[in-house]
């Protein structure tokens, strides 16, 4: 079970707005992304070793796992911010909790043997190019979508449901493609950035299921 949600605001703080888009750069992404490109060499370190761990045993190391979770649960805060999906400063820290995003993925007791062993030698090939293609496309389009959100967070206070839903799917998609690739699920990442399953928005949150 994999759930990666952004509360959608039915009203959003102009000025925080402002402060994230004028400011933004000095005081969000700047100190997190010192911190989290150390966490993320850790990060690669501990995916590789796991890797070989699968290999030999099927499962993955439960603690280099966890601290994968919560790396990726910074980087989704941050990343939620930067693209004005929520108000509030994303918090330090890898235990740290967040009122406005949901991020957990839910830690398998089996991994595949010969998937991970497929996945590190073509992954590249059948994985990444086809969705690092595409997201290059959507990834444009989710930029225009975050310049277009913001002037209407500034004028009407609330952001286009459509524009919420469209950057929260490009922000889980590209996720989903790095869960794949760290070994962390067998499943194929889709070419969707809706919620999979059957999480609704009334379980989290009160969050909107993507349309």
């Amino acid at each position: 079970m994999i759930k990666m949600q952004v509360k959608y605001q039915e009203r959003y703080s102009r000025v925080e707005l402002l402060a994230r888009n004028l400011l933004g750069f000095f005081y969000i992404v700047l100190p997190h992304t010192f911190i989290l490109s150390f966490l993320a060499i850790w990060s690669q370190i501990i995916s590789f070793i796991s890797f070989f761990v699968i290999l030999f045993t099927g499962r993955y190391p439960e603690s280099f796992f966890e601290f994968n979770v919560q790396y990726l649960r910074w980087n989704w805060r941050v990343n939620a911010r930067i693209f004005n999906l929520c108000d509030g400063y994303p918090a330090f820290g890898l235990d740290a909790q967040d009122e406005y995003t949901v991020f957990e993925v839910e830690y398998p007791q089996q991994f595949d043997r010969v998937h991970a062993l497929i996945k590190f030698l073509f992954g590249w090939l059948y994985c990444v190019l086809p969705h690092a293609f595409i997201l290059m496309f959507r990834g444009i389009a989710t930029q225009v979508l975050v310049f277009i959100g913001f002037w209407a967070i500034l004028f009407t206070g609330e952001c286009p449901q459509f524009i919420h839903d469209f950057n929260v799917g490009t922000m889980r998609w590209s996720t989903r493609l790095n869960l794949y690739l760290m070994f962390m699920t067998d499943q194929y990442p889709p070419f969707s950035g809706k919620e999979l399953g059957g999480n609704t928005a009334s379980n989290v949150l009160d969050m909107p299921v993507e349309k």
